[in-house]
């Protein structure tokens, strides 16, 4: 099997990780998945304009309107995290500095994504 490898890829032993079909995958239909949430937020945050505060959280309160709501921060976040992984493996060349930008990719997204569905969970339930 050695024979089928050019001698460039010989040399710096790199191969395939195994991965990319299914990064690809979860990038795509997250995506898909992420256009009629999006309108659902854009229009949510229209209906509310002009609206006050007690309004604005009647509205988050519903299980219709809240359910949307976290699952558009829960793909979103991990879309955001997967596009921001495959820019950090295309231009960031050291390994460690890879690495160390891999996992503060990682654990802003998840600070983000989690500080997101707490707040629309304590909207949901009124605490």
């Amino acid at each position: 099997m050695k024979a089928m490898r050019t001698p460039l890829r010989t040399v710096r032993g790199l191969g395939s990780a195994h991965e990319g079909t299914s990064h690809f995958w979860i990038t795509r239909i997250s995506g898909v998945a992420l256009v009629p949430l999006s309108l659902f937020a854009i229009g949510l945050v229209f209906s509310l304009l002009g609206k006050d505060h007690a309004a604005a959280l009647a509205a988050l309160g519903r299980p219709v309107v809240a359910i949307p709501l976290i699952l558009f921060v829960i793909i979103g976040v991990e879309h955001m995290r997967l596009g921001i992984q495959e820019s950090i493996a295309d231009y960031i060349h050291g390994e460690l500095l890879k690495v160390a930008v891999l996992m503060l990719n990682t654990a802003f997204c998840l600070l983000v994504g989690a500080a997101g569905v707490f707040s629309l969970l304590i909207i949901a339930f009124g605490a």
